[in-house]
């Protein structure tokens, strides 16, 4: 199982949040030898990067196990300083070949960086630090849109530009240029259906 191809693992992730949509998860529990086991070191299965909301648990939402994701969680899921260390220990050391950038919508950081964006507000340091991280891939966001269809893109907007600059990193394009089977995706978590909307490249 965790030998198989980053698109394979992607239809696993696929399937898992249609059980998930459905309410027919199939995990949820570990027996006491699969815990066992886990002491031994770990292999899973995709790397996700996603949000610090607590309505959005990616092992829940993709009905995973014990050990099949490496998950990676900040407020609006940003390329901060290590991450980008934490996505190549999963990949070198652990063999991981999948990462899922995962979005959600009505993200609150997101918002957070729109209002600096178009209104000027202010925010606490350590937040704005945050919003400074999204701003850039918030670019061609038309200020004329209403709220809501404002919001829609620029979470969908966030994601490519995490996306891009995963893609981007020296070691990723030395990943891809050396023919590994690596695959990096984008994806946006629909808080009222539960369903995760995947991004074309």
């Amino acid at each position: 199982m965790r030998t198989q191809s980053p698109n394979a693992v992607l239809k696993l992730l696929i399937a898992g949040n249609r059980r998930f949509v459905r309410g027919q998860p199939m995990h949820g529990k570990i027996s006491p030898q699969a815990f066992a086991a886990l002491r031994e070191g770990q292999k899973p299965l995709a790397v996700i990067l996603g949000c610090s909301d607590s309505r959005v648990p990616p092992e829940l939402i993709f009905d995973q196990g014990f050990g099949d994701l490496f998950v990676i969680r900040l407020a609006g899921n940003i390329m901060a300083p290590g991450v980008a260390g934490s996505i190549q220990y999963a990949r070198r050391q652990l063999g991981t070949r999948l990462l899922v950038v995962l979005g959600h919508e009505g993200c609150g950081a997101v918002k957070a960086a729109l209002a600096a964006k178009f209104h000027r507000a202010k925010h606490p340091e350590r937040i704005q630090k945050l919003i400074d991280l999204i701003e850039p891939g918030l670019a061609k966001i038309d200020a004329g849109l209403l709220a809501s269809e404002q919001i829609h893109a620029a979470v969908e907007a966030n994601v490519r530009w995490s996306v891009r600059q995963v893609t981007n990193s020296p070691e990723m394009k030395k990943a891809l240029r050396g023919g590994h089977d690596v695959l990096v995706v984008g994806a946006i978590y629909e808080l009222a259906t539960g369903i995760v909307r995947w991004l074309e490249s």
